[in-house]
């Protein structure tokens, strides 16, 4: 009776070690296939944004923090000047600076009050000194009469409070139609230097006008 006992027990024992080896094997393998999918979708996501593959992946793998639906106000002397949103953003410590995904920018006057919204598909925002960099199909909207400025890489200088692109641009208004080889301007577009500006409806400044 004892031995009948023993080997049930034997029996039992090995019945739950097959079942625990299955379960971690089932476990890695979800997990592999998880990483998997993980860096498929990182470099399909990297193929359609144009960044590079292995930038993707850097981030990916070094980032020290990542933080799902990022919202940030960018004030200077107290006054808000603008609020930063993405989807996703990647934060890296030593450089201070935060990697973007499907941004959505807010920029506001002195009083208070939204003057243009810019989206795009990344962009870099580094926290220290409040500055911007938009990528990839970039667009601005201004709220008070809904003229765009559509370019593929635009920067944001919290300082001098302007935005500007070393990139072709279009500028859409009511009753004109601008391109040009580069812009620098306020957020509202109130006054805009472009080189070598080409269209209807009227000119842009100059450099150096």
């Amino acid at each position: 009776m004892r031995r009948q006992t023993a080997s049930s027990n034997s029996v039992e024992q090995d019945r739950r070690e097959a079942l625990w080896r299955y379960g971690s094997a089932r476990r890695l393998f979800l997990t592999i296939l998880f990483n998997a999918v993980l860096v498929f979708n990182a470099v399909l996501v990297s193929c359609k944004s144009g960044t590079p593959v292995t930038a993707t992946q850097a981030v990916l793998d070094s980032a020290d923090q990542v933080l799902l639906g990022m919202s940030h106000y960018v004030t200077e002397s107290g006054v808000l000047r603008a609020r930063v949103r993405a989807d996703t953003a990647y934060f890296f410590s030593n450089t201070q600076r935060a990697e973007l995904r499907n941004v959505h920018v807010t920029f506001y006057d002195l009083t208070g009050k939204a003057t243009s919204t810019l989206t795009s598909r990344e962009g870099t925002h580094h926290w220290r000194t409040g500055d911007m960099e938009a990528r990839g199909n970039v667009i601005v909207v201004r709220d008070k009469d809904g003229a765009t400025m559509k370019t593929e890489v635009m920067d944001y200088d919290q300082v001098g409070n302007e935005v500007s692109s070393d990139k072709s641009f279009v500028w859409d208004e009511p009753g004109r139609h601008v391109e040009g080889d580069g812009f620098t301007s306020d957020p509202e577009f109130k006054k805009i230097t472009a080189k070598r500006p080409h269209g209807t409806g009227g000119q842009f400044l100059l450099p150096n006008q």
